[in-house]
């Protein structure tokens, strides 16, 4: 089997992302900025009659960057080192962590000792993991020379300590009752990591799929374990035709309504959809001295039409947002009220702040330039318009843009959070001491009754008191709006009839690769029942 794939880049992932068959020897491929991509067919051209083959192919938009688990940032990475990588936890759909690798037990406030079991894995070079191997990607993680994304969170860590092959022993350095939730890494083989081994473009893991090679930037070929392929078409339209025509078997997600519309309507091919959890958000620059002042950003956030984007230009596929965890997450906060849509309320505020029709406000926009999302900017700049906000919309190619936002060079801007299950979310994004490069709060939002929450939260003993703090904070967060919360878009599947099994995910992972099945049709014909 062999899958091509489509991942928008206007998303984030970063360390917060935590985390089964072919038949053997087929195989899941990448085309154009490939995730996985497998062996019969290098590239889409030349290869013919390709669901006769038995490879699987799945369209993707991206590229993974880094296929090392302790430095992607990166959604499309992050979701393609789940493939590769088995880790410790993963979690339930109330966001709770619940064992993968091993299982755990609380020694004290401070102690757990977690035992790998039977789900441990060999390495795709035929080691075994064990406990070793635990503690060495986690003592490179710490390592401050190492500079990973996921240090600041794991620094509660004091001392690993191995306790035997398939035991070993973390001690924090303050009680923390989700501390296990924070151990969704992908662990390396000890052996390499003291090496130095490039883990990120020559990954060596124990998840379901092993990477082939990653022969140029446009086509990386993996096999899983048990046997597929992923490849990159980045322009929607084409990977619709490509589907359509049988190149490719499935896609997941980055196509724009219409397109999903008229899938819809295709025999050949069948569309799935679930609820989604990632947050989409607009962003600001608190240190500029216009987006830094609350009653702009409250009147940016009441002249936007929520209800009427989702509608007419998601058609549906989606919900408000009010905060980053969705209400059923297990720290989510479901009493909270979408900010309402208010254009004259609006353009009160802006009169207080000192704009108006003589002095009017105009703001710098930046995006992504996959085309949906430039479109989704121009709906928003048009409603801000209405209120007298003249935006000046600035799309860029995603290294650039990613790049601006990160340095802070930005008044307003649009992204995703994917991914997201713990809490320290809030650390790592709205903590004072979280401004780049010490974390991700990148709108530089200072406050001191926030920061105070964020660490009463991480020193309560028990999850229901967290929760009830973490919700006001997010409470505090949608009054102070250092992000204006937007939706949580669904996510969306299409598959043509030979692929059975494959199980979407709320937050868009491709876990779903390891249980899928492919059963290529050889009578030349297509199937149209649906």
């Amino acid at each position: 089997m062999i899958l091509a794939a489509t991942e928008r880049k206007g998303c984030e992932a970063h360390a917060r992302v935590h985390p089964r068959s072919f038949s053997a020897g087929s195989v899941v491929r990448a085309a154009t900025v490939s995730l996985l991509a497998a062996a019969a067919c290098l590239s889409l051209a030349g290869c013919e009659d390709r669901a006769a083959d038995g490879i699987l192919r799945m369209g993707l938009a991206s590229a993974p960057r880094n296929l090392d688990p302790r430095f992607a940032t990166d959604a499309t990475s992050e979701r393609i080192n789940r493939l590769l990588y088995g880790r410790l936890v993963e979690f339930d759909a109330a966001s709770l962590p619940v064992p993968s690798l091993a299982r755990w037990e609380q020694l004290s406030p401070t102690r757990y000792l977690f035992v790998l079991g039977e789900n441990s894995r060999l390495f795709s070079d035929g080691s075994r993991l064990d406990s070793k191997d635990v503690a060495a990607t986690y003592a490179s993680i710490l390592d401050p020379a190492n500079a990973s994304p996921h240090r600041t969170l794991l620094s509660i860590i004091a001392d690993i300590q191995v306790r035997g092959p398939d035991r070993i022993e973390f001690v924090i350095s303050e009680p923390d009752p989700l501390f296990p939730a924070y151990l969704g890494i992908g662990i390396l083989p000890a052996s390499l990591v003291r090496v130095g081994h490039p883990f990120q473009y020559q990954p060596v893991g124990s998840g379901p799929f092993r990477m082939i090679d990653w022969a140029d930037p446009g086509l990386v070929r993996l096999e899983r374990r048990r046997d597929a392929q992923l490849l990159t078409v980045k322009d929607p339209n084409v990977r619709v035709m490509k589907l359509l025509r049988g190149e490719i078997q499935m896609l997941q997600n980055d196509l724009a309504p219409e397109l999903v519309g008229y899938l819809r309507g295709r025999p050949e091919v069948r569309v799935e959809a679930i609820g989604g959890i990632n947050f989409s958000y607009l962003g600001f620059n608190l240190e500029d001295p216009v987006t830094g002042l609350l009653p702009v950003r409250r009147a940016i956030a009441q002249a936007i039409d929520r209800s009427a984007i989702l509608h007419f230009l998601f058609r549906d596929a989606g919900r408000p947002a009010q905060a980053m965890f969705p209400p059923e997450h297990w720290a989510g906060a479901e009493e909270l009220v979408d900010p309402a849509y208010d254009p004259d309320g609006a353009r009160e505020l802006l009169a207080a702040a000192g704009f108006g029709p003589e002095r009017p406000l105009t703001l710098v926009y930046k995006t992504s330039s996959d085309p949906f999302r430039v479109r989704l900017a121009t709906v928003i700049q048009a409603q801000l318009a209405q209120v007298g906000i003249r935006v000046d919309l600035r799309s860029y190619d995603w290294g650039t843009f990613y790049g601006d936002i990160k340095a802070g060079r930005f008044q307003l801007y649009g992204l995703s959070w994917v991914g997201i299950r713990t809490p320290d979310i809030f650390r790592y994004v709205f903590h004072s001491e979280s401004v780049p490069p010490a974390g991700a709060n990148r709108g530089r939002y200072r406050s001191v009754r926030a920061d105070h929450m964020i660490e009463t939260a991480r020193s309560e003993q028990e999850l229901d008191r967290q929760a009830g703090i973490y919700r006001e904070l997010q409470a505090l967060l949608l009054d102070e709006l250092p992000y204006v919360p937007l939706w949580y878009e669904d996510q969306i599947y299409a598959r043509r009839h030979e692929v059975r099994g494959y199980r979407l995910a709320p937050d868009g992972n491709y876990d779903g690769l390891e249980d899928v099945e492919f059963q290529p049709d050889t009578s030349g014909l297509l199937t149209s029942s649906r």
